[in-house]
């Protein structure tokens, strides 16, 4: 049906404009003099900026900006940009009345009359959760990439320890049948116990291979995360250098955990280790325990839950952000040859995601490096659960 007759307030084409205009709260509309000074102010403007038109109108478009784009004279590039080339869509970080920050859809038009420039139309809208929301679906990406590169590196590594120790089980038996044939010849006696003795390297780097690829049986307990740390400071404080101060920071009352624990003091030891390593001269290290609500990132699927924190922390030189994603490969290592099985971290890795936890690792070169290996808390049969996290 065809309207025949509009609402006499509707008639004037610039009293519709008006109105459209002051009705749009999603997005802030106004118009700028050729200057920048602010001509007008919408709802959507007051509701995105927090500035009413009394206190804004008058003022200069620049105050939105950051103090570093107000440095680079980014407002009144974005201007002239604008009216050389016919407009402006840009995206970028803008500041509210109350100093916080959102990040903006910018758009600036220029309004020309008689060849004149006499001002600018622009629009801002808020995309702050856009971008926080695809930042979430970046890193959600990432964590299943690299779960499911673990996954294929575990499983290639699984099948080839299998067929390493059925190899030194060959050799250590053919070194015990030479043994019997040779008892009392000291001629033979030196090499066969350098051949066992490697055999029995080999054994250890299988079992840390077997680890990280879940073919290794644990034996896992109930067991308070700080009371076995604290019990381990002495293994721990002869592990460092001298000039290397170790300090423990354990928190009380944490929930149990489900862990084998002979592996955890080792994949514990492993960590200090490789701190201590790290360290050309002195340095700290520090080894705390702490909970939190956190999400597994191996597991997308899954809700946060609590998890229980075995965290070791120096002040080294920290490790370059183009190799972080490879520590936990299995031969990876960045020390010299023959000092490093590049086994270690991949036992830490096995020995979290076998026991249903992940591994989390933060550094910034020149401000040392942070391992978290994290462990789902044990729910009490009495259903008492912590619910304030001690570890952040």
């Amino acid at each position: 049906m065809l309207r025949l007759s509009q609402p006499k307030t509707l008639e004037d084409e610039s009293r519709q404009l008006a109105l459209l205009i002051k009705s749009v709260t999603d997005s802030a509309i106004y118009m700028l003099d050729p200057d920048g000074y602010i001509c007008s102010w919408n709802p959507g403007g007051e509701r995105i900026k927090g500035y009413t038109a009394q206190e804004i109108v008058g003022e200069h478009f620049a105050r939105f900006y950051t103090p570093e784009d107000i440095a680079a004279d980014v407002p009144r590039h974005n201007l002239r940009v604008a009216a050389e080339q016919g407009g402006l869509a840009a995206e970028g970080w803008r500041v509210r009345k109350d100093g916080s920050r959102f990040l903006a859809s910018v758009v600036i038009e220029p309004i020309w009359e008689s060849g004149d420039l006499i001002g600018f139309a622009k629009v801002t809208r808020d995309v702050t959760e856009r971008h926080a929301s695809q930042k979430r679906l970046e890193e959600a990406r990432d964590a299943l990439l690299q779960a499911q590169k673990m996954e294929a590196i575990g499983k290639l590594t699984l099948g080839l320890a299998h067929d390493f120790n059925n190899l030194l089980t060959v050799i250590l038996n053919s070194l015990d049948v030479i043994a019997a044939r040779n008892v009392g010849n000291d001629n033979i006696a030196s090499p066969l116990n350098a051949a066992v003795r490697a055999c029995d390297r080999g054994a250890l780097l299988t079992r840390q291979l077997l680890t990280f690829g879940r073919g290794q049986s644990l034996l896992p307990q109930p067991t308070h995360l700080s009371e076995l740390l604290r019990r381990s400071g002495d293994l721990f404080e002869r592990a460092c250098a001298d000039q290397v101060s170790l300090r423990l920071e354990l928190a009380d009352d944490l929930p149990r955990v489900q862990v084998d624990r002979a592996q955890l003091e080792a994949a514990v030891l492993n960590l200090v280790c490789n701190s201590r390593d790290a360290m050309s001269g002195s340095g700290n290290i520090v080894v705390r325990t702490g909970m939190a609500v956190i999400k597994n990132p191996l597991q997308p699927e899954a809700d946060a839950c609590l998890h229980v924190c075995a965290e070791v922390s120096d002040d080294g030189p920290g490790i370059p952000a183009e190799i972080q994603a490879k520590v936990f490969d299995p031969f990876f290592t960045t020390k010299e040859v023959g000092k490093g099985s590049g086994l270690g971290l991949s036992q830490v890795f096995g020995l979290a995601t076998q026991s249903g936890g992940f591994v989390q690792l933060s550094s910034t070169p020149g401000e040392g490096a942070t391992f978290r290996i994290w462990l789902p808390a044990v729910m009490e049969k009495n259903g008492g659960e912590p619910s304030q996290d001690t570890f952040r």
